[in-house]
């Protein structure tokens, strides 16, 4: 796969006047050499343990378990219809200490942590640990795990991915490669984001012969500790991690201040259209591609500038108003 690109010295002012206008991924090398957190990674497994478990409150959160035989390969069930983990609870310290028990096993349980909110998880560690390219509000999430693999997913929002401990690999894909990804069940996933059912590291070519096309966009980085990834909205990304310990921090937010996810919107559609016949739904293709994409322009200009409902720009209250406006009318 081609190698993302890389920067070695990056300021806030360089991420939001010329990585963020360009719209691509890119990894920040060395962007959090600095952090504690990554300087009890530097030694042992027990140095970072320690730290982390230093943070820890004590509360309970949902690990996800696999049986050895998953490989670390969170996944879905032959069938679809479940999953091939289980939850259990557990605190994040005996998280660690059970990840450090195993990290010499051959074929270990499947454990992850996964978007473990700062505030409530490990209260200290922004303080402690600051990201220099956004501003404090954004709160990052802890993921913690042994040898794992997420599927290539979406996000809704922009992402910064840190890694504090281990090494992971990130893939990622051009948003318009979803033709060619085999996204599984989109009502029900592993993570709560639609994925990809084709494993990167072993990928079936007779079953997904597209996906070869797909590789051909694909870039690919090894991050270590300290390195971190900017990825934008909605490029896919699949992240394996390479370690019996990894530990990583990730930013997620949105400039537009969006309530609402539009994939949401577009599950909604696929449901009332997906009974049309051909011609009606070519047809309101051209409607969607004029008032919702604009593909001609202003659908709206033509109105009054106070007067254009919903194809003019909605503030939060307006927004409110038309949701409540669809949901007595469903």
């Amino acid at each position: 796969m081609k190698p993302l690109e890389e920067l070695n010295s990056t300021d806030r002012s360089v991420f939001e006047n010329e990585i963020l206008p360009a719209g691509t991924p890119v990894v920040l090398r060395g962007l959090l050499r600095d952090w504690p957190a990554v300087d009890a990674a530097r030694g042992p497994n027990a140095s970072v343990v320690d730290y982390v478990k230093g943070l820890d409150p004590g509360i309970e959160i949902n690990a996800m378990v696999g049986p050895p035989g998953i490989d670390g390969r969170f996944f879905y069930s032959d069938d679809y219809r479940s999953f091939n983990f289980g939850f259990e609870k557990v605190s994040i310290s005996s998280a660690l200490d059970t990840l450090v028990s195993l990290a010499e096993s051959p074929a270990p349980p499947s454990i992850a942590l996964q978007a473990m909110h700062t505030p409530d998880a490990l209260p200290d560690f922004v303080r402690q640990n600051p990201m220099p390219l956004l501003d404090e509000a954004v709160a990052p999430r802890i993921w913690i795990s042994n040898r794992s693999i997420v599927a290539p997913h979406f996000d809704n929002n922009h992402n910064i991915a840190a890694v504090i401990s281990g090494r992971r690999r990130f893939t990622v894909f051009p948003p318009d490669e979803v033709r060619n990804l085999y996204i599984g069940p989109l009502l029900r996933t592993p993570g709560g984001s639609p994925i990809s059912t084709v494993d990167l590291r072993d990928p079936d070519f007779e079953k997904f012969p597209k996906f070869r096309q797909a590789l051909e966009s694909a870039q690919e980085a090894v991050l270590e500790p300290g390195d971190a990834i900017y990825i934008p909205i909605l490029w896919w990304h699949g992240v394996e991690s390479l370690d019996s310990l990894n530990i990583l921090a990730n930013y997620w937010w949105n400039t537009n201040n969006v309530q609402y996810k539009p994939i949401l919107a577009m599950i909604h559609c696929m449901a009332m259209m997906s009974g049309l016949p051909k011609e009606q739904k070519e047809i309101w293709q051209s409607f969607f591609d004029h008032f919702a994409f604009q593909s001609n322009g202003d659908p709206g200009e033509h109105l009054p500038s106070d007067l254009q409902d919903v194809m003019g720009k909605l503030s939060a209250s307006e927004l409110h108003q038309l949701m409540r406006f669809l949901k007595e009318r469903m």
